[in-house]
């Protein structure tokens, strides 16, 4: 039996890295003052199969199935729409109040597995409904880029570029529409899809040939109203203000249709992470909220791939405290001492000591062995004699020394020993 095709298993000597990961992004959550939200894997088909998205991600990737009951259902492939349908649901949007929620768990798209990018991957992200502000969409921009410069990654940047409110995307699509319309034979097969589904998505294509076409192409910054020229000038200044390394891209679209407004993706330049390097996204939505039947307000959101943040970390170099270090480890000279051993583990443990015991019937040898190999600071050894004398034997593994400690003292010893 084997894993299915584009999962994988977290081992124990990596479950740390995950461990480390996870409690960073509960840490930096809890600095912004935003409330964890949890929803289902799988939602009802329609959340995601809405007819205003025709992105790749619904239409080619989805995990689609009847349950027992005949009702369809999705694996979730992105976390914005269930949380927008657990808001509405639950009915958490206030009047002139910015509600802030962010999420951590699985996502599922049948797509090819390729380096960094797996069918089953995590994401985090969070999603702030209820206004429209530049200052919010900036500090939104400058949480996830906080979530990755804090991990220690570098060569970062932030691209940004701006989609216009609904008619000024209704005119470009139109303009982009008509000026691609003479070279449709020549675009690739899904950008020619797209030219009459949603031609703004063939901006993105990573084909060569569709990029050269769209050299002389009409640009998206000419159809935007003189409004939201300064609602984005007003976010630019907000990151300059707070030194958040920036470009805009006025090719970037994302991947989702029902982006409005300003989008983002926060790339790295990082040899060996592959021709996709971004770690992440997101931006700001108009009618998601009412589409999935709450009311008409705005909202914005990203998502960060926890997959791909490990990557970046890997390749840079970049190594996370060991959340399951050990600092001491209780050996028994015979197996019949075992019992008084574990008692002094558990007593250790309740008082905040990391440490370890063997709880097979192992040789001291073996067990000795095991402590040095796993790079332990300290072991603690009980033999006859002294469960006779009510002490016990503290060797220290670095320095090559060992002492004799009273029982009632161990913890105080180790407590002055480990700082």
């Amino acid at each position: 039996m084997q894993k299915v095709k584009g999962t994988y298993d977290v081992l124990p000597q990596d479950s740390s890295q995950w461990l480390f990961l996870e409690h960073h992004i509960h840490n930096v959550m809890k600095k912004h003052h935003i409330s964890y939200v949890r929803t289902p894997v799988f939602e009802y088909y329609d959340v995601f199969h809405r007819q205003t998205e025709a992105s790749d991600m619904v239409t080619k990737e989805t995990y689609d199935f009847e349950d027992r009951s005949g009702r369809k259902i999705t694996l979730r492939p992105e976390g914005t729409a269930g949380v927008i349908r657990s808001i509405v649901e639950n009915k958490l949007i206030a009047p002139n109040h910015v509600l802030k929620t962010y999420y951590l768990g699985a996502n599922y798209r049948y797509e090819r597995p390729q380096k960094g990018r797996y069918r089953e991957f995590y994401q985090t992200g969070i999603e702030m409904i209820g206004d429209k502000d530049a200052i919010l969409d900036a500090e939104l921009i400058q949480i996830a880029y906080e979530l990755i410069s804090k991990l220690g990654i570098k060569q970062v940047v932030v691209k940004l570029n701006h989609l216009g409110d609904h008619e000024s995307r209704l005119a470009y699509k139109e303009a982009l529409k008509n000026y691609l319309e003479p070279f449709k034979d020549q675009l690739s097969e899904d950008s020619q899809n797209r030219l009459s589904s949603n031609p703004l998505r063939i901006l993105d294509s990573k084909i060569p040939s569709d990029q050269a076409l769209l050299k002389d192409a009409p640009r998206l910054d000419q159809f935007i109203s003189d409004e939201d020229q300064k609602y984005f000038q007003d976010i630019i200044k907000i990151l300059n203000t707070h030194n958040i390394p920036y470009e805009i891209d006025t090719k970037l679209v994302r991947g989702l249709d029902y982006y409005a407004h300003v989008v983002f993706e926060i790339q790295t330049l990082i040899e060996g992470f592959g021709s996709q390097n971004a770690l992440g996204g997101g931006g700001r939505y108009d009618n998601l909220v009412s589409e999935l039947g709450g009311p008409d307000v705005s909202g914005i959101g990203f998502a960060l791939g926890l997959e791909r943040l490990l990557l970046a970390c890997e390749l840079q170099g970049i190594s996370f405290e060991d959340s399951n270090h050990i600092d001491v480890a209780v050996l028994h000279l015979d197996k019949h001492l075992k019992k008084e051993a574990y008692e002094i583990y558990k007593f250790l443990q309740k008082n905040n000591i990391n440490v370890d015991f063997d709880f097979s019937n192992k040789t001291f040898k073996t067990q000795l062995k095991n402590a040095i190999q796993s790079n332990l600071n300290y072991v603690i050894i009980l033999g006859e004699e002294e469960v006779a004398n009510n002490t016990v034997q503290i060797k220290n593994l670095k320095a090559e020394t060992q002492e004799t400690v009273k029982k009632e003292d161990i913890l105080n010893y180790l407590n002055k020993q480990l700082g």
